[in-house]
């Protein structure tokens, strides 16, 4: 997988219907995905995904673990606001690859085109929301480019072959400044957890 950003500048649409999406997804809390072995050959390996439940049984995720070497003041050099946020932008994904998406702590919605994630979290999925993080409340957000997205069905039918460990989100894990080791972390506990609760080990089924 590889991060190359082209798009997204101020006032320039993120992902088709978005705002409507945001309006309607259901307050349902997100939820983390921790990459098994099954997906040790995919573009998906040792990766932390935060997912969020959309409508229609659909999920958007943002890859946690995989900071990129850019800052947006260097995506975005004429965006005085971008160079506020001194910390890289985060690979989210392979899809929507031109898009920024904004996870940001607050205690209120940052605007209409955001996802509830938990109480006092969100995630910007418009440009018009995104740039208003940039521009009010940027120590208190991490950015990505690009995003995962399932249809209908699918991470259920990824969850049952076996392809993720499900654990809940933390903010302060999210924001954690260092996520080198975080896969590594969480794939421990998950295994632990698992084997506490006498769940039998068996080999989840590779993608293909």
């Amino acid at each position: 997988v590889c991060a190359c950003v082209e798009g997204h500048f101020p006032g320039a649409p993120i992902v088709p219907g978005a705002t409507a999406l945001a309006q309607d997804v259901k307050a349902h809390d997100a939820f983390l995905l921790v990459a098994t072995a099954a997906l040790n050959n995919s573009s998906y390996r040792r990766t932390v995904i935060l997912s969020v439940p959309i409508d229609g049984d659909r999920h958007l995720g943002i890859i946690i673990n995989r900071p990129s070497k850019r800052t947006l003041a260097e995506l975005f050099p004429e965006h005085e606001p971008s160079k506020q946020v001194t910390e890289p932008v985060f690979f989210g994904g392979p899809m929507s690859q031109r898009a920024i998406f904004a996870l940001v702590r607050r205690a209120e919605t940052p605007g209409n085109g955001a996802l509830r994630v938990m109480d006092g979290l969100f995630l910007g999925i418009t440009a018009n929301t995104v740039d208003s993080i940039i521009e009010q409340t940027p120590q208190q957000a991490r950015f990505y480019v690009g995003d995962v997205i399932w249809r209908p069905g699918e991470l259920k039918t990824e969850l049952g072959d076996g392809y993720w460990h499900v654990m809940d989100a933390d903010p302060d894990l999210l924001f954690r400044k260092d996520t080198q080791a975080l896969w590594d972390e969480l794939s421990r506990l998950a295994r632990a957890l698992r084997a506490d609760a006498g769940y039998p080990v068996t080999p989840p089924r590779s993608p293909g």
